[in-house]
């Protein structure tokens, strides 16, 4: 097995509104985080970067590939504003999905065809136009990024297109400085009825 990360970035220049709806979204929306309806009241614990001039970054345990496009989903309904996730397993499929306003809007997955065939997987919503204009990539450069085939090597060239690493997950915070000095830690109350 090789390695994996599930993210999410706001496109937005308003930090302080991106936590407020981290926060809303724990407290009204607990279930995409993988909460129980009567749970006991629990603190859960988000990690926050402005990475850069256009996009926050956030990384939570829960984040794996398969869950972070559901709160992607839920978040970008509470943020009005763009939200991109990523999810990467295995160094066999990256995958772009972004929303807006509770929608998907475009969606790449990076794999070879072979483990296209053998997972069965196909984009939900292709729009390239959107993801480009999301992403604010120039279209001979988005034209190269689409092309590829091996994730890891799309994973780098979108966090050099975009100028943010997309190489980041919650588990690794502990054990590298480098995400530790970029991301805040936030911790937000989770109360279920």
């Amino acid at each position: 097995m090789g390695r994996s990360f599930a993210n999410l970035h706001i496109k937005s220049i308003h930090l302080e509104k991106t936590i407020q709806a981290l926060k809303e979204m724990c407290e009204r929306h607990p279930e995409v985080l993988g909460l129980k309806s009567g749970d006991p009241s629990i603190k859960t614990v988000m990690y926050v970067s402005k990475s850069n001039d256009n996009w926050i970054s956030v990384l939570h345990d829960y984040f794996v590939w398969g869950t972070v496009k559901k709160v992607g989903k839920t978040l970008s309904q509470l943020t009005e504003e763009p939200v991109l996730t990523a999810g990467y397993i295995n160094e066999e499929i990256f995958e772009l999905s972004v929303f807006k306003q509770g929608d998907i809007q475009a969606e790449k997955i990076f794999c070879e065809p072979w483990t296209r065939d053998e997972y069965g997987l196909n984009e939900e919503c292709l729009h390239d136009n959107h993801l480009r204009e999301v992403l604010d990539i120039c279209t001979e450069n988005f034209d190269d990024l689409i092309e590829i085939t091996s994730p890891y090597k799309a994973a780098d060239k979108l966090s050099e297109l975009i100028s943010m690493s997309i190489w980041c997950d919650s588990e690794w915070i502990l054990h590298e400085e480098e995400l530790r000095n970029r991301f805040e830690t936030y911790e937000f109350d989770i109360e279920n009825n």
